[in-house]
């Protein structure tokens, strides 16, 4: 079995591939410089010569399509939306044509419709509110139709909220984290929204799992369990010892963000098979360990 990753360099992408490797898997990613275990290849996916060019050259069986544009405060309401919707269906209608068997990708919670405590793939609506979310579920219906007309076994990936290590800045464990280690004061809402918070070695895992099996159709990847963003950002304070730097009600909530966003996991755990490795307390620990040794690190190029 052969798999291509795109955005294999990404937050996703990078614990994906090792991943992928211990399933067996010969694993190509996509990238602009070296990973260690994967065959790299440099492409610019928005380009169609040479995304297609890409594809007949790797010639993978199995291909996960992680890349897309997530930078921090911007992906939300990004014309590049567009760019990557149709850069998708393109790579993915090349993919079947060079004769590919399996095709993943990678959808977000933002495509569901706010407002029920507990998302299910199967019962709640998608009516997103955000250009990012409609482009994702507009991505994934086009290309569920698709698959269906010409036998490509497709996929689809809801991935929930996710942290741990190499999450970069601008993101709410990234930027507690950081700043809960460098004594900066941290401000934030009151806390009290309930997330699904996922460890991304499990999140990338489970994309493992479900590439490497026969389910097809729309898959949550999270926890299971939402909690209060509060239990989470306490867990830090207590692990740094600064519950000083923690700023509630600093900052207000929107007014559009809803109460509870939680994964129903049914056909992750019973359909695909697939068990989180960590809990919130270890997945907690195991974040600001990577933390601590980047700033170490960084401290000691400094000096």
């Amino acid at each position: 079995m052969k798999v291509l990753v795109t955005g294999a360099s990404g937050f996703v992408g990078q614990h994906a591939l090792p991943a992928l490797a211990a399933r067996g898997f010969e694993v190509h990613a996509v990238a602009r410089s070296p990973i260690p275990g994967a065959v790299v290849h440099a492409a610019d996916l928005l380009d169609a010569a040479e995304r297609r060019a890409l594809l007949a050259d790797v010639a993978p069986s199995h291909l996960l399509h992680l890349a897309w544009d997530a930078e921090p405060g911007r992906y939300w309401t990004s014309p590049s939306n567009l760019d990557w919707v149709a850069a998708s269906l393109d790579l993915a209608r090349s993919f079947h044509d060079i004769g590919g068997r399996r095709f993943v990708g990678v959808g977000t919670c933002a495509e569901y419709t706010w407002g029920d405590p507990r998302f299910d793939e199967a019962t709640s609506p998608c009516r997103p509110a955000t250009l990012y979310g409609a482009a994702k579920d507009g991505t994934r219906r086009i290309l569920a139709a698709y698959a269906e007309s010409v036998g490509l076994s497709f996929a689809w990936g809801r991935l929930f909220y996710l942290y741990g290590p190499g999450e970069r800045r601008g993101r709410l464990v990234s930027d507690a984290a950081h700043a809960l280690l460098t004594g900066a004061e941290f401000p934030t809402s009151p806390g009290h929204q309930r997330r699904d918070f996922l460890h991304v070695v499990d999140a990338a895992g489970a994309l493992a799992a479900l590439l490497d099996g026969p389910v097809t159709g729309a898959v949550n990847i999270g926890s299971g369990e939402a909690v209060p963003v509060r239990t989470l950002l306490d867990g830090l304070a207590t692990r740094t010892g600064r519950f000083d730097l923690v700023r509630y009600g600093a900052r207000t909530l929107g007014p559009s963000e809803p109460a509870a966003i939680e994964a129903a996991v049914a056909r992750l755990s019973g359909e695909v098979g697939f068990r989180p490795r960590f809990t919130l307390e270890t997945g907690l620990d195991d974040t600001l360990s990577w933390w601590r040794n980047r700033l170490g690190a960084a401290g000691s190029a400094g000096e």
